[in-house]
């Protein structure tokens, strides 16, 4: 089986794949569009060099690749996608032969949280409208997607991990719960500027605070993100 996860920028996206990465029976690959978005954009994202050595930048190609042999021969294939990748060019009908599952976090965090990375961002950097997008496509065509809250895995991790399995018609593992620290061997190249406080985590993080105050200049994207994070929201599990 082959699960794709897809959602945008500090979305919790790391924590779970590092999750599902615990567990001795499922494969991960991290964000393999990647190197393809770059390409295609000319975006220069941080380690934008190191990105685009590190994968293909054809993405018909990463699409043979993650629909290929699952490494290891292993049952289960995690893929943490980001929805902003899936640009035009970028072929989505490997999707059909997937789990399709859609890691949401409220645009207030996502935006308090990416900013703190990178200056100013957009909302096509953030993925929200793209995120609605994949979620109608999938829908469209039947493939029942799935949601699941970032906030509700924080709050709760055995109990929404639990769900979630169930979802996707795989067994829990309590070795979802914790990982090793210090990052997975699968990390991708740009693990060094972004992935810093999940490489010192074991685990996930206690629930969620208040909400962060957004600065005045990104009020424009929060109001533009929040109501594809709504619409999403109501179909979570």
């Amino acid at each position: 089986m082959r699960i794709a996860m897809w959602s945008g920028p500090r979305n919790l996206s790391t924590a779970m794949m590092y999750a599902f990465g615990n567990r001795t029976d499922c494969a991960i690959v991290d964000e393999p569009f990647y190197a393809s978005y770059l390409a295609k954009t000319g975006l220069r994202h941080p380690m934008w060099q190191e990105i685009l050595d590190s994968q293909s930048q054809d993405p018909t190609v990463v699409s043979d690749q993650i629909t290929g042999s699952i490494p290891g021969a292993k049952p289960y294939f995690y893929q943490k996608h980001m929805t902003q990748h899936m640009i035009a060019g970028v072929p989505r009908d490997w999707m059909r032969a997937f789990k399709n599952v859609f890691l949401i976090r409220h645009p207030a965090r996502v935006i308090a949280s990416y900013a703190a990375k990178r200056e100013n961002p957009t909302l096509d950097d953030i993925g929200f409208w793209q995120q609605s997008e994949l979620f109608d496509e999938v829908n469209a065509w039947g493939g029942k997607p799935i949601v699941v809250d970032s906030h509700d895995i924080r709050e709760d991790p055995a109990v929404m991990l639990e769900t979630l399995c169930d979802a996707i018609d795989i067994p829990f593992s309590a070795k979802m719960l914790n990982w090793p620290k210090g990052g997975h061997k699968d990390d991708g190249a740009w693990a060094l500027h972004w992935y810093g406080s999940v490489w010192t985590s074991n685990g996930f993080a206690g629930a969620e605070g208040e909400l962060p105050e957004v600065p005045e200049h990104l009020q424009g994207v929060l109001d533009a993100a929040m109501p594809h994070y709504e619409r999403m929201k109501s179909a979570k599990l």
